[in-house]
């Protein structure tokens, strides 16, 4: 048996007909910067976060860049986060001259420990940027009590919980300003890069507009210093096609997890927890174990794809080393990121594969 990891193919082959009507719309008309599908797409993220305004944009990682942005997060500013991500969560705090500063993770969710983050608060703290890892926001109730407490914005890095929810609100719709990604592997992703920005703030909103064609307020008239950060045409127009399907995906997401839960439970292994005031949207699902290396080469060898996510905390990457951390400064990070493995997950394996999968492991 052959299992794809993601099945992108077999999900553009389900919409096929319209996500090619959609793309030759854009064609026919040419306009491929800014086109009508820009704001339409823009239209139909704000119905389904409930956010009152969302702003798309080229990546998840402009997102970020974007939402620093429009908040003048300021060199030698601090951001607290969380050193067990994609790199683009504290690349991006670093390339707006702001200095990441990490908290370790949660052993249950594998997100930012609110317990821990009070104290590295100082006078030079801005932001707090919880990541939803895996498809799973943070505790959202205790870092905004944190950030009100202190006066901190909080930017949230949802490029992997598209459609999660923490209290039964969209993690869209939490924070100063939330982000997501639309890269292809993500649960909701386009043909290319992509991303969003969410606010309920309508001067960040404009600012945000702004900020993503070159600061610009009116043609060749630059209010802010700014960058190119818009999403293509036709990008919008193949992701607003599959965003009147997602919840339908987003549910087989879940319920894939949860045929792959009932079926590694008992075993000696660590599966996912998840937080019983949220949802995850399941980007991975990522179980842990002792002899990952061994584990990983015997699904291999049998046509299963694994992957790590992430084999190495930020913390300790050769780019970070100017921070001043060392080994063992995040104890729970680095313990995980010696086990985490994470197993095939999209809204189109069968139970034959699930149970394969399982039976293998």
């Amino acid at each position: 048996m052959k299992i794809d990891f993601a099945n992108l193919q077999y999900q553009y082959q389900l919409y096929k007909d319209e996500i090619d009507k959609a793309i030759h719309n854009v064609l026919d008309k040419s306009n491929y910067i800014m086109g009508d599908e820009v704001n339409k797409f823009e239209i139909n993220l704000e119905k389904f976060t409930d956010t009152k305004y969302a702003i798309s944009c080229s990546s998840g990682t402009d997102a970020l860049i974007l939402a620093m942005m429009a908040l003048d997060i300021k060199p030698d500013d601090e951001i607290i986060t969380t050193p067990f991500t994609f790199i683009a969560t504290a690349e991006t705090i670093a390339l707006v001259g702001a200095k990441p500063v990490f908290v370790d993770i949660d052993e249950k969710t594998y997100n930012i420990d609110v317990d821990k983050i009070e104290d590295k608060i100082t006078s030079k703290t801005k932001a707090i940027m919880p990541v939803s890892l895996y498809g799973q926001p943070a505790n959202m109730d205790k870092i905004q009590e944190i950030a009100d407490k202190y006066n901190l914005k909080v930017i949230i890095d949802g490029a992997q919980s598209f459609g999660a929810t923490f209290n039964g609100i969209s993690d869209s719709n939490l924070g100063d300003i939330s982000t997501t990604s639309f890269f292809p592997a993500k649960p909701l992703g386009c043909f290319g890069d992509g991303g969003a920005v969410f606010t309920n703030s309508e001067e960040l909103a404009t600012k945000i507009k702004q900020l993503r064609v070159h600061g610009q307020d009116k043609r060749y008239h630059h209010k802010y210093i700014g960058i190119g950060g818009r999403m293509d045409t036709i990008q919008c127009a193949i992701i607003d096609v599959k965003l009147k399907y997602y919840k339908k995906d987003l549910a087989l997401r879940q319920e894939v997890a949860s045929k792959y839960s009932k079926k590694l439970q008992n075993r000696d292994l660590v599966l996912p927890f998840i937080d019983s005031r949220a949802t995850s949207a399941f980007a991975q699902y990522s179980i842990r174990v002792q002899n990952r290396d061994e584990v990983q080469a015997k699904l291999k060898g049998v046509g299963i794809p694994s992957a790590v996510h992430y084999p190495m905390p930020l913390h300790l990457q050769e780019c970070f080393e100017y921070l001043g951390y060392k080994k063992g400064d995040f104890p729970i990070s680095e313990m995980i990121s010696r086990e985490i493995m994470s197993l095939p997950m999209n809204p189109y394996l069968s139970d034959n594969e699930i149970n394969f999968i399982c039976n293998t492991i």
